[in-house]
C-alpha cells in the first residue's frame, strides 16, 4: 500500500517512519522537537513529527504508544490510539504524557511513537426496539461493575 507522506521543515534530516523488523506492525515516529523537551511527572505536552499524510481512501492511522517507553520511564501517548483520519493533512502531533516519577526528556529524533495503517469500515447505524440476548449479563468492562456505580464517583 503507498501512502504519502510531506516531510515538513521541522522534519529536515529526521527519519521517516520505519518499520524496525520484518513483521513490524507499526512503523516507529520521532520526535520533530527543536529544542530537547522536559516533562515533568504528571505533565503532558504535543510533541510534532515533522511530516504530514495523505492517507489512500478507506485506511487511517492510529499513532500508538511504545511500550518499552512506557515501561522504563513511564512515558505514553494520552489519547492512545489516536487516529488520522484520511482527510486528515496537518502536521501528525502526539499528545505525550509523563506518568513516571521523574522528568523526561525527549530529543529530537527518538522514537516516541509507533503508526499502524489500517482499513476502515464504515458502519450505518439502525434503531430497533430490541437486541439480541447473550449470556454476558451486564457490567462495564469485563469486572462485572455497572456504570451506576461509577456515577457517584465509584461507591
Amino acid at each position: 500500500m503507498r501512502v504519502l507522506l510531506k516531510r515538513l521543515p521541522s522534519g529536515a534530516g529526521l527519519p521517516l517512519p520505519t518499520y524496525m523488523t520484518a513483521g513490524s506492525a507499526g512503523a516507529d515516529i520521532v520526535a520533530a522537537v527543536h529544542d530537547d523537551l522536559t516533562l515533568l511527572p504528571g505533565a503532558r505536552a504535543i510533541v510534532p513529527t515533522g511530516f504530514a499524510l495523505a492517507l489512500p481512501p478507506g485506511y487511517e492511522a492510529q499513532v500508538r504508544p511504545r511500550s518499552g517507553l512506557a515501561l522504563r520511564a513511564g512515558v505514553t501517548l494520552l489519547n492512545a490510539p489516536g487516529t488520522i483520519d484520511e482527510d486528515y493533512r496537518d502536521e501528525i502531533a502526539l499528545i505525550l504524557a509523563n506518568f513516571g516519577t521523574e522528568p523526561y526528556v525527549v530529543r529530537r529524533g527518538e522514537r516516541v511513537a509507533q503508526l499502524v495503517v489500517a482499513p476502515v469500515r464504515r458502519a450505518t447505524f439502525d434503531v430497533v426496539e430490541s437486541l439480541d440476548e447473550t449470556t454476558r449479563a451486564g457490567g462495564f468492562g469485563s469486572t462485572g461493575y455497572g456504570a451506576e456505580t461509577h456515577r457517584d464517583g465509584g461507591r
